[in-house]
């Protein structure tokens, strides 16, 4: 069952860029070959450092067969594993991807704080930041967006995940757990049209696209993004002020998405949600102009410099 030495080899040189050789760390495993592979390279890059876990999310009456499968092989592979039931006040029908993902994420960053791991490995590879990256094209995403799946990243809850295989292809996940003998579950979710990621599959299936090299423009893309959000650390600092329940920002000669960027810092600090990109820049477009903006519950006043606080209250 274990895989091929010089895969494991390979796995555990993308796997120690990303957290320190000796760590321990925990995996997201579903039960597809993605995840599968994940499992069998990361119990033998890292053999009594690793936890499992998987997530039910009570939408699929396979669900709990699929967990216990998954269960079973870790127990093969001597890795502890638990199954994380969704809890839901009431099972989404709208949605229910994104709702489910939200979910996801909200099971395991409890989890990893139980166990004190100190980052939980998912599966994403190189096919599926192809696949993100014409889906968010689709959508008018901006830099940001387009950077697609980050090799490793901290939630806002404090979960810090990592991807070792994003330079791997599905095709070689699917070979690795061939070889070992494993048969992953099929969640036909993966093919239903209804979701967004699924019809960009099949089309990606039929235009001979080269996923490597949108991969690759996805990686170069996620670099451009960081580079961008090392320099705005300086810049909030040189252009942002807290003035009592207030923030005021400098944006004076700044590109247009700096400008962008600031007025985000200044919502965030504000503890306000970000609003969507096409109203952030119209709000923009209005106070260059000179024209108060209000949105998401706050009033930015035109002038020089910007003053952003809370919306006061409509008359009656």
């Amino acid at each position: 069952m274990t895989p091929d030495p010089q895969a494991v080899r390979r796995f555990g040189h993308d796997l120690d860029a990303l957290i320190a050789p000796g760590t321990r760390i925990g995996l997201a495993v579903s039960g597809g070959p993605d995840s599968l592979a994940l499992l069998l390279l990361s119990a033998a890059a890292r053999p009594g450092l690793v936890e499992a876990s998987t997530v039910d999310h009570g939408l699929r009456e396979a669900a709990a067969d699929e967990a216990a499968m998954v269960a079973a092989l870790c127990s093969r592979l001597n890795v502890p594993h638990r199954a994380l039931e969704a809890q839901w006040d009431e099972v989404p029908t709208a949605n229910v991807q994104a709702r489910a993902r939200a979910e996801r994420y909200r099971l395991l960053a409890a989890w990893a704080d139980e166990r004190a791991l100190p980052a939980v490995a998912t599966a994403h590879h190189a096919d599926d930041q192809a696949e993100t990256l014409l889906m968010r094209l689709g959508r008018g995403a901006g830099l940001s967006g387009l950077a697609g799946v980050r090799a490793d990243m901290r939630r806002d809850d404090g979960l810090r995940l990592v991807r070792p295989l994003l330079g791997w292809r599905k095709r070689e996940l699917v070979a690795l757990c061939e070889a070992a003998g494993v048969e992953p579950v099929d969640d036909p979710s993966n093919c239903d049209p209804r979701h967004d990621r699924a019809r960009v599959r099949q089309w990606m299936t039929g235009a001979d696209l080269d996923v490597d090299r949108l991969a690759t423009s996805a990686e170069a893309l996620s670099d451009a993004e960081q580079a961008l959000q090392w320099a705005m650390e300086k810049l909030i600092a040189e252009r942002m002020v807290i003035d009592g329940d207030a923030v005021t920002i400098d944006p004076a000669g700044l590109p247009r998405d700096m400008v962008r960027r600031l007025l985000v810092a200044a919502f965030r600090r504000l503890g306000a949600s970000e609003p969507r990109g096409a109203e952030l820049m119209r709000a923009i477009a209005a106070l260059d102009e000179g024209r108060n903006a209000s949105l998401s519950g706050l009033l930015v006043r035109a002038g020089t410099p910007w003053r952003v606080s809370s919306e006061p209250p409509r008359r009656a």
